[in-house]
């Protein structure tokens, strides 16, 4: 019996096709991009945090492991938040055991946030077997089929962007 998905074969404002197709693929990045978004707010109830924390938190984790100093005006800029929401955004890591402040280790009159090990643990235990089956999926691939989904979610990513863009940019 064929799965019948919330989409429908039509793909919403897609034509018709009657084998797999633009529409098949079109629609199956609609079902990953659901179950991500699903996927994340389950980790933010579960780590109790809202997107941007979770995504400041990230960024923290990324560029400790590669060593990098954070300060909260990188957050801001990274996050394009006010330094008065940072502030607060820290405040609510800080509360939470996400993350700390500390003094900059070359810039008396600057500080830095660094994400505590709890945080890192706790990310590494709610997403790490699904990163675990994400990275096996990939591995299957060989080097053709990887740059054949590298280049499709890179067009992917343009054609979004540039309608983002003509999106924001007022009619002449």
């Amino acid at each position: 019996m064929e799965r019948v998905d919330e989409y429908g074969r039509s793909g919403y404002w897609y034509p018709d096709a009657e084998t797999a197709s633009t529409v098949d693929v079109l629609n199956m990045l609609r079902r990953y991009r659901a179950a991500e978004t699903a996927m994340r707010a389950r980790t933010r109830a579960v780590m109790g945090m809202n997107e941007t924390d979770l995504v400041a938190l990230r960024y923290l984790l990324r560029e400790h492991r590669a060593g990098r100093l954070v300060r909260p005006i990188d957050l801001a800029r990274v996050l394009d938040i006010s330094t008065a929401s940072t502030t607060t955004l820290i405040d609510r890591l800080e509360k939470g055991g996400h993350a700390r402040r500390e003094p900059h280790p070359t810039d008396r009159r600057a500080g830095v946030v660094v994400p505590t090990t709890h945080s890192d643990e706790e990310v590494r235990a709610t997403l790490g077997e699904m990163h675990r089956r994400m990275l096996a999926l990939v591995d299957d691939l060989d080097d053709r089929e990887r740059a054949v989904v590298t280049r499709f979610l890179s067009g992917m990513t343009a054609a979004i962007e540039e309608a983002t863009e003509e999106q924001q940019t007022p009619a002449s």
